[in-house]
């Protein structure tokens, strides 16, 4: 095994500086990763964030100590409570690298104004598989083409440029994820998700947000307790719900299935997929649909307005619509317990 540091070794160690409170300082120590071809980079710590960048920049392993609350430190502080208090490692063995940093005593006596936040930046090819914790920060993962799983209790996620296997989540803060593709897995407890310009399998969930997807092409689950659902130029299969607020879907070319237990709906589709289907329980419904389609309407509500259908085949009621669009095509099912308002392009 090549191992670059040990908490040990911290006070001799050639690129050194002070310790600064965020990423754009000097980092407390710099190693580099040049020649040794990583391809799995494993990352924890209890009190810092973790970025991990792949390609464009030279690769290394930046290290940043900051006070507990931000607190200032200087060298020789840090120096002494790392080597009191914390195990420090980074290593490298078979193109893989470890960086951990932990405390060396858990429990109720814990001093908490001594605490330390470990930070880690890392720089890296593109081709690289990650394993990133922890339990104090945020996770920012950029350019990177593998298998990435990561998680924090105390931070958000930002995740930009991936492909692959990317599986990530937070109990304690929002998630954003943009230009990825492939097979995405996002959840919270504690925020809200954005989404921008992926495709793929996608896989969006929160419990304490709201929910926002933008230029979005695949088979897409988005889900939230707490919050409303966003939706723009969305193509594929998009099955999302919410049960604490409204859902608002504009320029929808996707196969579609909506609902909400505490909000109104707001649904534009430009282009049919495979079926519509509506349900509020909470509010009225707002549906446009593209005209001189084929569809069979299955539409239930406590008012549904009267549109003039030249080539509409059925019964259409006050509060109940059976019947075919254009000789009949692709099922579009609404169920609202307000009122339903029905237009066309």
């Amino acid at each position: 095994m090549k191992t670059y540091l040990l908490v040990l070794a911290l006070a001799c160690a050639g690129t050194v500086a002070s310790a600064q409170s965020n990423w754009d300082k000097t980092p407390y120590q710099t190693k580099s990763l040049s020649g040794d071809a990583i391809k799995n980079v494993i990352v924890k710590t209890s009190g810092g964030s973790i970025t991990v960048s792949g390609g464009g920049e030279s690769p290394r392993v930046e290290i940043f100590v900051n006070g507990n609350n931000g607190q200032e430190l200087s060298k020789e502080e840090i120096d002494k409570r790392l080597a009191e208090d914390y195990t420090l490692d980074v290593s490298v063995s078979n193109h893989e690298l470890r960086a951990t940093a932990k405390r060396k005593h858990e429990g109720f006596n814990i001093n908490w104004k001594r605490q330390l936040s470990i930070s880690f930046k890392v720089y890296t090819g593109k081709d690289v598989d990650t394993h990133l914790s922890t339990s104090g920060g945020s996770i920012h993962l950029s350019n990177l083409s593998g298998h990435e799983e990561f998680e924090t209790s105390g931070g958000s996620l930002h995740v930009a440029g991936l492909t692959g296997v990317i599986k990530g989540g937070t109990s304690g803060g929002s998630i954003e994820v943009f230009d990825s593709k492939d097979n995405i897995s996002l959840e919270t407890s504690g925020g809200s998700v954005r989404a921008t310009n992926c495709q793929g399998t996608i896989k969006l969930g929160t419990s304490g947000g709201s929910v926002r997807m933008v230029a979005l092409k695949g088979t897409i689950h988005a889900e939230t307790s707490g919050g409303s659902i966003n939706g723009h130029d969305i193509e594929g299969e998009l099955i999302t719900g919410t049960s604490g607020g409204s859902v608002n879907l504009s320029n929808m070319a996707c196969s579609l299935d909506a609902s909400t237990s505490g909000g109104s709906m707001h649904v534009e589709v430009t282009k049919l997929g495979k079926y519509v289907k509506l349900e509020s329980s909470g509010g009225h419904v707002d549906l446009r649909l593209p005209d001189g389609q084929g569809m069979n309407l299955d539409l239930s509500a406590s008012k549904i307005n009267k549109v003039t259908l030249t080539k509409f085949s059925g019964e259409w009621e006050k509060d109940r619509v059976k019947g075919t669009i254009n000789g009949g095509g692709v099922p579009v099912k609404v169920d609202a317990s307000d009122s339903l308002n029905l237009s066309f392009n």
